[in-house]
């Protein structure tokens, strides 16, 4: 969702118009469009190689993991689950909220994690080699908005 899906529905459960500060939330979501764009266009066009270049860092710092133990499949499922992240966080910076994440990414993330008997702090690791390679890629000012995202996915593993 949205933040504007969200002033809006907030201020028609309340049967109201949107109050004041809600049209300045508003206005500011719309002047952060281009960078918004910009954002999730330099993650889509890089997944690949925020995958590839991420992935090869984490198994720098953490080099004894399933993913990286020679079995194709597993590290293929891996890089997979990566790029989706990638994909969320670029929906995230897109709605200009954290709801695509939450909603579709981090409700029950660490029992399927548990489940799979992946060390949490692995996959953490794993997210902040994905950040560091997304962020290398972009200005100190779009590198600043799509870090909370990344930092979100590894706050709801923590």
């Amino acid at each position: 969702m949205s933040i504007v899906t969200e002033l809006i529905l907030n201020a028609d459960s309340e049967s109201r118009y949107p109050a004041p500060k809600e049209i300045k939330i508003y206005q500011d979501f719309v002047k952060t469009g281009e960078q918004r764009i910009r954002i999730a266009k330099i993650l889509a066009e890089n997944e690949q190689r925020i995958v590839q270049n991420g992935s090869a860092r984490f198994w720098e710092r953490v080099p004894n993991t399933p993913s990286n133990s020679g079995n194709e499949r597993k590290t293929a499922s891996c890089q997979r689950d990566q790029g989706w992240y990638i994909r969320l966080i670029a929906y995230s910076v897109l709605a200009g909220s954290e709801k695509p994440l939450e909603e579709i990414g981090t409700i029950g993330i660490k029992e399927m994690y548990n489940n799979l008997e992946i060390p949490l702090r692995n996959i953490v690791e794993c997210m902040r080699c994905l950040k560091e390679e997304a962020l290398s890629l972009m200005s100190e000012e779009d590198a600043l908005e799509v870090s909370a995202y990344f930092d979100y996915v590894m706050r709801s593993l923590s």
